[in-house]
């Protein structure tokens, strides 16, 4: 089954839950999985400033950094991350941005991927923020695969550019104002859509 890297960057909790379920739904499918965070580049007195962020920081202590060599094992990545005025936040474009060397060695061509996205409002960028992603991952050489609208949940999140949800911040037990069972589904369709295709690849 194909090698996944889960690389997601969180602040308050919404897409680590959308990474942890992308995570459950590749494990049931049999997938070899890397979940990983990338940095954190905020100061510690932004971040005790919000009490959901600081909780989701000290949650998630025990899921390793992101490095090169997850980008280089990996044959398939979902990113996940939120909006910042409409393109991916600085955290996760700066790992992109260390990645100069791998790109350069070829290890990012044919690496099959997708994108899940948050927002804190409906429609409030989701799709020029996966757009920021699929942007740079036609420089790396990569496949990208979005869902379409291939299955009933997903067309009911109706983003053909990626997995999007409208974040329910600070509400780690109901992390999006979506339906979750809908948002579930929806991950474990794309995560299943891209692991096929996946598998075909390699």
């Amino acid at each position: 089954m194909a090698k996944l890297l889960i690389l997601y960057y969180s602040s308050t909790g919404t897409n680590t839950a959308l990474a942890r379920m992308a995570e459950k739904h590749a494990k049931a499918q049999g997938a070899d999985i890397r979940l990983r965070k990338v940095a954190e580049l905020a100061p510690d007195v932004v971040i005790n400033s919000k009490p959901e962020w600081r909780a989701n920081a000290d949650a998630t202590k025990e899921i390793e950094i992101a490095t090169p060599e997850d980008v280089i094992w990996a044959e398939a990545i979902i990113f996940s991350f939120p909006t910042r005025f409409g393109v991916m936040a600085s955290q996760m474009k700066q790992f992109i941005d260390t990645l100069g060397g791998v790109w350069a060695q070829g290890h990012t061509a044919n690496k099959v991927v997708t994108g899940f996205v948050s927002t804190n409002t409906i429609h409030g960028g989701q799709e020029t923020t996966l757009l920021s992603l699929y942007n740079q991952m036609m420089h790396w050489g990569s496949i990208v695969v979005t869902p379409g609208f291939t299955s009933e949940s997903i067309a009911t999140l109706s983003n053909p550019y990626g997995i999007s949800v409208t974040a329910n911040e600070g509400n780690l037990e109901q992390p999006f104002q979506e339906d979750q069972e809908v948002v579930s589904q929806a991950i474990n369709d794309m995560v299943g859509r891209l692991l096929e295709i996946t598998d075909k690849l390699n």
